[in-house]
């Protein structure tokens, strides 16, 4: 069931360049339903689902593992850590945040007080209770990373919240796809990425090596139906969204114009999306070798890159119909 991978995709720890325990989930959903999988020198696990026509194309369909995190760059006498963004950490959603280390060391995420201005992130500290700096080194090390504790929860009967949900939500959906598809006429090759966050660069290796003859990447997009936040026009719950563009690419027309046919297909309502931010595992691959046909589906999130981010469990459910449709029609 979607929401069920969901939560368990959810509850994976993963920041950016440590996505083992999450792709280590996947494996486990994954399991004895797909004809090939494997794991390349960046992490990306790659899975292929092979297509029934005798001239299947070979879709790459790429949601990435990785969350924004924090990483400790050094240990104050008091036991404090002081720490560094990994991917876009925002300050009005991190203070006094719970965030949790791999080995289950949790820790509160504060700014201290500054004179002038507002905080940075050169201002935030992570206590995690140690008395001093030898007892703080005794539970984490530098270069140990930190995540927004993984606190899941629903926002009425369709609505559910949690922190990671970029990209988890595109994770689940990729793994449902991969589960649900029988008989294709396409051959799907899904890869949950890595290190998305801090630059595009496990879809960007993936594509290289596979080529394939068409891509669409996975991922969450902005929300504009809240008060006072207008743009870009996605408002949750009114279906998944076909890219148009953001800062990162202009979705290839032949791509786009599949995935408007598929939701036609299936009967579900799509949205357009303009976003003028942004970027996704899409952009690399369409931009890998010379250039490989390439779109985005998304799924409307709010307040993304937040311990809160939310979206809508019927924008979910009609994204898999339409890549169920996508995967046999082009």
């Amino acid at each position: 069931m979607l929401r069920d991978t969901l939560k368990t995709l959810l509850s994976a720890w993963g920041p950016s360049g440590g996505e083992h325990g999450v792709a280590d989930t996947i494996k486990e959903l994954l399991g004895g339903h797909v004809d090939s999988m494997r794991t390349d020198v960046m992490g990306n696990l790659i899975v292929e689902k092979y297509g029934t026509d005798d001239n299947a194309k070979r879709i790459m369909i790429s949601a990435h593992m990785d969350q924004i995190g924090l990483v400790v760059t050094s240990v104050e006498k008091e036991g404090y850590l002081r720490v560094h963004n990994v991917g876009g950490i925002g300050m009005k959603a991190s203070e006094y945040r719970r965030v949790v280390f791999e080995n289950g060391v949790e820790g509160v995420l504060v700014s201290q007080p500054v004179q002038q201005g507002e905080a940075k992130l050169k201002d935030m500290f992570i206590d995690i209770g140690a008395q001093d700096r030898e007892e703080a080194l005794s539970m984490v090390q530098l270069g140990d990373v930190a995540v927004y504790a993984p606190e899941i929860f629903s926002l009425g009967k369709h609505r559910v919240s949690a922190p990671g949900m970029d990209d988890r939500c595109a994770c689940a959906l990729l793994v449902e796809l991969l589960l649900y598809a029988e008989d294709q006429k396409n051959t799907i090759v899904g890869v949950f990425s890595t290190q998305e966050e801090v630059g595009l660069r496990g879809a960007k290796v993936a594509a290289y090596a596979l080529e394939p003859d068409l891509g669409i990447g996975l991922d969450v997009t902005a929300w504009g139906d809240t008060p006072e936040t207008k743009l870009p026009d996605i408002k949750l719950g009114a279906g998944p969204a076909v890219k148009i563009m953001d800062s990162s690419m202009i979705a290839t027309p032949m791509v786009r114009d599949a995935l408007f046919d598929a939701a036609e297909a299936a009967g579900v309502a799509v949205q357009r999306e303009v976003l003028p931010f942004g970027g996704t595992d899409g952009a690399a691959i369409q931009h890998a070798r010379g250039g490989i046909p390439s779109g985005t589906l998304s799924i409307p999130c709010r307040y993304v890159h937040s311990a809160c981010e939310t979206i809508d469990m019927r924008d979910m459910e009609g994204a898999l119909k339409v890549l169920l449709q996508f995967v046999n029609i082009v």
